[in-house]
């Protein structure tokens, strides 16, 4: 949800009526962020355990490429690829005042992103022309829908398109790797791709944690101010563009290894004037400072992996993937379902327990294998069914959430 919108949702809030109307009807197709908030949480929840049974049979998805490459593509660009459509084509409307998009044009790219997966699910017996061309139209056309809104209103947010095309010339320098057998390619084009989200998380992050931390502490009458450092802001959104630089040219090396170590200082110094932990009795609130606290966690992480190779601080990139990623798409989906479906800013038992089983799947994977005398299967399987156990929550509390209209009767 845009920052702009937040006031309204808040004020909906307070209406007692809102939670007492019972909806009725299909409105899966009404706003964008339903299917795809829906599909991003349905793909959590069935590609972990697929990937960890490919895993531990040594099975190859992908033709002529190792099978964490296919792991790392539907991240990227199925759960992911799912979440970011749903957010801005969400945004987009607040963001220009455009009409929100809804049934047919939501219904297509939907079915694209369905038969993208499900191609990259069968490459091994697909002709590859049918699997690039699968794949590769679905990021035109979240681009094709948010372009004239964007660009008729001439919104600052227009990066996004720049954003998006970038993340589609990454996806077909994988499908061309893919194709060659270029392991070296696809993997450079993954750790790429995972660089181009954490700048989205660093921009996004740093507009509506701060907005959204500073409102909730408000309503319940906290006063204390927010420490705002407006000159960090370029400053971090800045390092992490020559962190994807350097991972496209020099992965792994030294001065990837500093880079790092300087971001991390950078990011953790912005989270801490956030005042994240007087948000500890807010759940919706708090899973924000979680999700943002990976990225410098993970660069740090980072930073020791390349600089002296200490064993524990190996599986950084997980903690950036599962843990920045999946902490923060899991929290933006919770709360932006709740603000535009007109229900009150205030998440359930069931999805706060999801916040906090995510959260042990995470130190699970990233942590877990430092422990000598636990099995490396065993760990990734344990964090596998701590992730499937948190999105099979989300799940249980919004699907009839996104499958029904709002509660308030508006269109949405």
């Amino acid at each position: 949800m845009h920052p702009g919108t937040e006031a309204a949702v808040l004020l909906h809030a307070g209406d007692p009526a809102a939670t007492t109307r019972s909806p009725r009807g299909f409105a899966l197709f009404a706003y964008g962020f339903r299917p795809f908030f829906l599909l991003a949480g349905i793909h959590a929840l069935i590609a972990v355990p697929i990937w960890v049974w490919l895993y531990s049979h040594g099975a190859v998805p992908l033709p002529g490429l190792p099978p964490q490459l296919w792991h790392g593509h539907e991240l990227l660009y199925g759960f992911i690829g799912a979440a970011i459509a749903g957010f801005l084509l969400t945004a987009v409307p607040s963001w220009t005042g455009a009409r929100g998009f809804a049934g047919f044009p939501l219904i297509l790219v939907v079915g694209l992103w369905i038969a993208g997966r499900l191609a990259m699910a069968a490459a091994a017996v697909l002709p590859p022309w049918l699997v690039s061309a699968a794949e590769l139209v679905f990021l035109p056309a979240i681009a094709a829908l948010l372009a004239p809104p964007l660009l008729r209103t001439r919104n600052r947010n227009r990066l996004m398109l720049i954003i998006i095309g970038v993340l589609w010339l990454i996806d077909v320098a994988f499908i061309v790797a893919m194709n060659s057998g270029d392991a070296l390619l696809a993997q450079r084009a993954l750790r790429l791709g995972i660089d181009i989200v954490l700048i989205l998380v660093t921009v996004i992050g740093g507009r509506i944690i701060p907005s959204f931390t500073a409102n909730g502490l408000r309503k319940r009458g906290d006063t204390t101010p927010l420490i705002a450092r407006p000159w960090l802001d370029p400053v971090v959104i800045g390092l992490m563009v020559v962190v994807a630089a350097l991972d496209a040219v020099s992965p792994d090396s030294m001065p990837s290894g500093i880079l790092a170590a300087l971001a991390a200082a950078a990011h953790a110094l912005r989270l801490s004037g956030w005042r994240g932990l007087r948000t500890w009795r807010e759940p919706i609130l708090w899973v924000l400072h979680v999700g943002y606290a990976w990225l410098p966690i993970a660069l740090a992480l980072k930073a020791l992996w390349l600089l002296t190779g200490v064993e524990w601080s190996a599986h950084w990139l997980h903690a950036l993937t599962l843990g920045t990623f999946g902490t923060m798409i899991l929290a933006v989906m919770t709360r932006a379902s709740l603000g535009h479906t007109g229900r009150p800013l205030i998440v359930s038992r069931t999805t706060a327990v999801s916040y906090l089983v995510l959260t042990a799947a995470v130190l699970v994977r990233v942590f877990g294998p430092a422990l000598g005398s636990v099995d490396y299967l065993d760990t990734v399987t344990a964090a596998g069914v701590l992730w499937s156990v948190a999105f099979s929550l989300y799940l249980a509390v919004y699907t009839p959430i996104l499958m029904r209209p709002r509660i308030d009767g508006k269109p949405g």
